[in-house]
């Protein structure tokens, strides 16, 4: 190993297999956390990715929102 590296003449580049991501802050309810996390803890999945995957199969399908506050 060397006592120093010239960081130049490594040539650093992105990692082209990485996904582009964006992180963000968001609030969510104690019940939706807990629900992914169970499903962590089965699947082994980290819940954050469960949570991307959910969404991610919501925009592939086109799925709409039913809201209504009744």
């Amino acid at each position: 190993m060397r006592d120093e590296y010239n960081i130049e003449e490594l040539n650093p580049r992105k990692n082209p297999y990485t996904k582009k991501r964006q992180q963000i802050t968001i609030n969510l309810d104690c019940k939706v956390v807990d629900f992914f996390k169970g499903m962590s803890e089965t699947s082994g999945i980290p819940y954050q990715t469960l949570i991307n995957l959910y969404l991610s199969d919501c925009v592939k399908s086109n799925r709409k929102i039913d809201i209504s506050w009744t």
